[in-house]
């Protein structure tokens, strides 16, 4: 009867990890669009894995990363901020490209490997904020 009906944040924060790791395995066999496409549900769900644990509720069905940064009252530092607002803004473009060939000129290993770098330094902090 205890037991919570929402997916916990460990729960979320696990998926967060595993997301992270595709991302990983994505950048090394040069798929760039997907890794940064997991890059972004990665700290999608470490956001939602604090939204659960701040507001003891379920997350949303959201893939917007500022509205749960918004949600969860969390105070980042400017740079990591300025990250997820351009994370947020890739969302929708690596999830349903217009067009492959221009995304993967847009999205070279060099691009890709800096996203990653930097989706690790957000769900670093993120963890520290539990």
């Amino acid at each position: 009867m205890d037991k919570k009906a929402y997916k916990s944040s460990e729960e979320w924060f696990s998926q967060a990890d595993y997301d992270i790791e595709t991302a990983k395995a994505m950048l090394k066999t040069r798929r760039y669009i997907y890794a940064v496409f997991m890059c972004h549900l990665s700290v999608e769900k470490a956001l939602k894995g604090i939204y659960t644990k701040v507001l003891e509720k379920d997350a949303p069905k959201t893939h917007n990363l500022i509205y749960l940064y918004e949600q969860t009252k969390l105070q980042m530092p400017d740079e990591i901020l300025r990250f997820v607002n351009n994370l947020n803004d890739l969302s929708i473009p690596t999830r349903y490209p217009d067009e492959l060939k221009s995304m993967m000129v847009n999205y070279n290993k060099d691009r890709t490997q800096k996203i990653f770098d930097e989706t690790k330094k957000v769900l670093s902090w993120l963890k520290e904020q539990l």
